[in-house]
């Protein structure tokens, strides 16, 4: 993939395809309000505990693997997109870090116990939802678990999932709704299914929005 700004070339691992597909330009978010989200929101050093974000624990991907950025003022983040990894926590991790796999996402929530790693900073655009004007304008966080297994979707995961999109919601003005918080699968020319059938929306939009 080309780094922000060129014709991405699409390349990812099969059930974490994160590929760009075209570049198109957005409206600049104005200045003071921009600003001062990039400087509060961003910077993994940051106490977000006044935002609402749940504690973070630093992974970040290989700076290979996503295109460096200054959102919200070179692109407006109106979305957050729910995925499921399809492999365990320490594997997502280890492919985030690995160049060679063109793949990242900016969150990755672990079933066990709903610890959460960031990956990507929020002001750049990882690779995540196969759709470069999606990838732009969201965020991405993984899930740990299978879209067959549902056991993996445990309530710390839901809770701190939710705790994490409520806040993101909260800085960036998006609406706490399904408009806005969407499947990976419903993203414009997406191949793939998860979060799947067994992800349960109204739970997780009722969570965000008591969060």
């Amino acid at each position: 993939m080309d780094s922000e700004g060129t014709a991405p070339v699409p390349s990812r691992r099969r059930l974490l395809k994160g590929a760009a597909l075209a570049t198109v330009p957005y409206a600049l978010l104005s200045g003071t309000r921009a600003a001062a989200q990039a400087r509060t929101v961003d910077h993994p050093a940051v106490d977000r505990t006044a935002l609402g974000y749940p504690t973070l624990d630093w992974q970040p991907a290989s700076a290979s693997n996503y295109s460096r950025s200054t959102r919200p003022t070179a692109y407006p983040v109106d979305y957050v997109v729910v995925h499921v990894t399809q492999e365990t926590y320490a594997d997502t991790l280890s492919i985030f870090r690995d160049p060679e796999k063109q793949v990242s996402a900016h969150y990755v929530v672990r079933s066990s116990d709903g610890h959460v790693a960031q990956c990507v900073r929020e002001a750049d655009i990882a690779w995540h939802a196969g759709n470069w004007d999606y990838n732009t304008r969201s965020i991405g966080i993984e899930h740990e678990g299978w879209v067959d297994r549902p056991d993996y979707f445990t309530n710390a995961l839901y809770e701190q999932s939710a705790r994490l999109t409520a806040a993101i919601c909260t800085a960036y003005g998006i609406p706490k709704d399904r408009t806005h918080i969407i499947a990976h699968h419903e993203v414009p020319g997406s191949d793939h299914t998860d979060p799947g059938p067994f992800w349960d929306w109204t739970r997780y939009i009722r969570l965000v929005n008591f969060a």
